[in-house]
């Protein structure tokens, strides 16, 4: 989508951006296609607050989007192109020849009427579903598969695409948008082409009603609080840290603390980190 900006009337909508919507043609959802997305707010089972800054936000229906894509060999066809709330990326309505209706990510330059397909014998074009074993080396695909059958669990954002670096033995080679190097099972399957939508990143909120709308409440930073509130708290004006690093409310240290535990299974399937370094094995 494009992005237009807005008439200065209020201060908040001189630096506003949104989107143009442009290439959205149907503004309702499939209703066989939603369910209802009941809010938390952040708190768990007991109703303690587990992840902060949650709550409020407008009303919204979840979209089912079909992510493992297994009807094979059936043709579809995109009906139409729609706004997905949940999601920075637009999501296509296709119908299959045999009548069924499912949502699936919009890739770049994805437009009604285009011929969809899945399975190994699909054709290598932008929006087919295949196993990594059929699509060529050096192509770009999205919606990848970490487990055969599980359903694609990375590159799912609006602008992502991972490229199809290598293939050898049981693995294919993928090189991430974060610019990780990761193998993965030769039988997942991964959608071609890159997702698109590419102009997300760069739409200004503009105001802070906007993020409210979105279900993200106020943060206030720790360092304009008082010390029993918060380790960065306290001070006359402007303080430092006063500690090696950042720290959470709890003590507990933030930001750039890396949290990946030494001995998960699945490094030994990383080639490269994204900072360009290789795991120990």
């Amino acid at each position: 989508m494009g992005i237009k900006s807005y008439n200065p009337y209020t201060p908040s909508r001189r630096q506003m951006t949104g989107y143009d919507f442009e290439v959205i043609t149907k503004s309702t959802p499939e209703k066989s296609l939603t369910s209802s997305l009941k809010k938390t707010s952040g708190r768990n089972n007991q109703g303690k607050i587990t992840v902060r800054h949650h709550g409020g936000g407008n009303r919204r229906k979840y979209r089912m989007i079909d992510f493992k894509r297994i009807k094979d060999d059936i043709p579809a066809v995109v009906k139409a192109i729609e706004y997905d709330p949940n999601r920075t990326a637009n999501i296509a309505l296709i119908a299959y020849a045999d009548g069924t209706k499912s949502y699936i990510l919009a890739t770049e330059n994805m437009e009604v009427g285009w011929k969809i397909m899945n399975g190994p014998n699909a054709e290598i074009r932008p929006g087919n579903c295949l196993p990594l074993a059929n699509i060529p080396v050096g192509t770009e695909v999205h919606n990848i598969e970490l487990h055969p059958g599980k359903g694609g669990q990375m590159v799912r954002s609006a602008g992502a695409g991972a490229q199809l670096m290598a293939k050898e033995g049981k693995y294919a080679t993928l090189r991430l948008p974060s610019g990780e190097m990761r193998m993965v099972p030769l039988e997942c399957r991964a959608t071609v082409g890159g997702i698109g939508n590419v102009e997300h990143n760069l739409v200004n909120i503009g105001k802070a009603g906007r993020k409210r709308h979105m279900g993200i409440r106020p943060h206030v930073r720790g360092s304009v609080m008082n010390p029993n509130d918060h380790p960065h708290g306290g001070g006359e004006g402007k303080a430092p840290v006063g500690r090696p690093g950042p720290c959470t409310p709890w003590g507990k240290p933030a930001m750039g603390l890396k949290t990946r535990k030494k001995n998960k299974a699945s490094n030994k399937l990383i080639v490269r980190r994204k900072n360009g370094k290789t795991l120990s094995k």
